[in-house]
């Protein structure tokens, strides 16, 4: 279909692009910026007068629970969910059931996303099968299945040497890995962040050093086997500072944060809401500010929602026996804005966190608003405001931002030159 999109402020964080211009579509790609070509006839109209059109989001790490845990949501609901917070493009993690180690998993889960059509889906897949840490998972077969990247998530391996060997077999064909540091040992039975609230409210601390010695060994080995490495979900201000060291030593790093680590500390634990129970936990407000000073230097190049949606019995179980983990992909855009509205960055700056950051981090075809780029866009009102859950498409509803009003509103994505929201 051909589509005009008239007046809208237009910012490319990737180009440096920010002026008020046009946009022309045609057959799922950008065509102009500015005039439309000659004899183009829009089949489409949209006014968008006073809205931000920027590249799609870009989520690079959204749980769909497909398959195996359709009770938490589905592959239909939760790219349905993506597309109302602005998203166009995720990479969805390897915890599903059956684990996402095998070439017929990845197959599934890429027909599924096509036949939603509401986002474009980039699968991680296992780096150990059944991320058991034993024994490698296929991963050239898995690459050609279409995983963009591969994880062994919070599970750790058998030992350091399984580590090193995977390592330098994802090195030689050139294949990214992510890594979650939590030293496995450390954390055991932790529920919150070691220190003063842990303590009041007696639950059992998991101290900083479980990210810290397992982010130094990590590192170690990326820079012995030369591997292409993405360190998912910083929570430290210190392990901030590792990275940026790693970074300034020339080792091929980046890092992204989950958007609640932006804005929550573990002070939200105080009155036992199941909620904020998230792992790897929240932490200290000076963890908070230096997670937040790294995103600004541009250490950490990709905010992620870490979207990990449950039914309802997964939180209503005292905290410790709960599921950990918070539904925001829904409000991605929204309360990444809250971002801008607290001073710490600038519209561009936060957008480049939302889009091309993270497709550079794993190399993704996304990100980029430019003649010629799929039409993987997001119009937003920056002087609206969304009522979050209000319309709530996400099976999970463990959000502790419903009923937060926040600044912004998304009115159109449209994925491949497609409207996939409108709101």
């Amino acid at each position: 279909m051909k589509i005009s999109i008239h007046g809208a402020r237009v910012i490319d964080p990737a180009s440096a692009l920010d002026r008020t211009c046009d946009i022309h579509i045609d057959g799922g790609r950008i065509v102009a910026l500015g005039a439309a070509p000659a004899g183009f006839a829009a089949e489409q109209q949209i006014a968008a007068h006073g809205l931000v059109a920027a590249p799609g989001l870009v989520d690079l790490a959204v749980s769909l629970r497909e398959p195996g845990y359709t009770r938490k949501g589905t592959i239909a609901s939760e790219t349905r969910a993506a597309a109302a917070g602005g998203v166009t493009s995720l990479c969805c993690p390897p915890q599903t059931k059956p684990v996402l180690d095998t070439p017929a998993v990845v197959e599934l889960t890429l027909d599924r996303a096509v036949a939603a059509n509401h986002t474009r889906v980039f699968p991680i897949g296992a780096l150990t099968k059944g991320l058991a840490g034993e024994q490698l998972a296929e991963l050239v077969a898995l690459r050609d299945a279409g995983c963009v990247a591969f994880t062994n998530g919070l599970a750790p391996l058998v030992d350091n040497r399984v580590l090193g060997r995977a390592l330098e077999y994802a090195a030689t064909f050139d294949l990214t890995v992510v890594f979650t540091s939590q030293d496995a040992d450390l954390a055991a039975g932790g529920l919150a962040h070691e220190g003063p609230t842990a303590s009041f409210l007696g639950l059992s601390g998991i101290p900083e050093t479980a990210e810290t010695v397992a982010l130094a060994r990590d590192l170690l080995l990326v820079e012995q086997s030369g591997v292409r490495a993405h360190f998912s979900q910083i929570t430290s201000a210190r392990g901030a500072e590792m990275i940026a060291a790693a970074q300034a030593r020339g080792l091929p790093v980046t890092a992204d944060v989950a958007l609640y680590q932006l804005i929550l500390t573990d002070e939200a634990l105080a009155g036992f809401s199941s909620l904020y129970h998230v792992q790897p936990p929240l932490r200290s407000r000076r963890d908070r500010d230096g997670l937040r000073a790294a995103l600004q230097s541009g250490v950490i190049g990709a905010i992620a929602s870490h979207h990990q949606p449950h039914e309802p019995d997964a939180k209503l179980a005292p905290f410790g026996a709960t599921e950990p983990g918070i539904s925001s992909v829904e409000i991605l855009l929204p309360l990444a804005l809250t971002l801008v509205e607290d001073g710490l960055l600038d519209l561009p700056s936060l957008l480049a966190r939302l889009t091309c950051g993270p497709a550079d981090a794993l190399r993704l075809p996304a990100g980029r608003l430019a003649v010629g780029a799929p039409a993987d866009l997001v119009l937003f009102d920056a002087q609206a405001q969304t009522l979050a859950g209000e319309r709530w498409l996400s099976r999970g509803g463990n959000s502790p931002f419903l009923g937060h009003c926040l600044p912004g509103a998304v009115r159109y994505t449209l994925q491949g030159g497609r409207i996939s929201h409108e709101g």
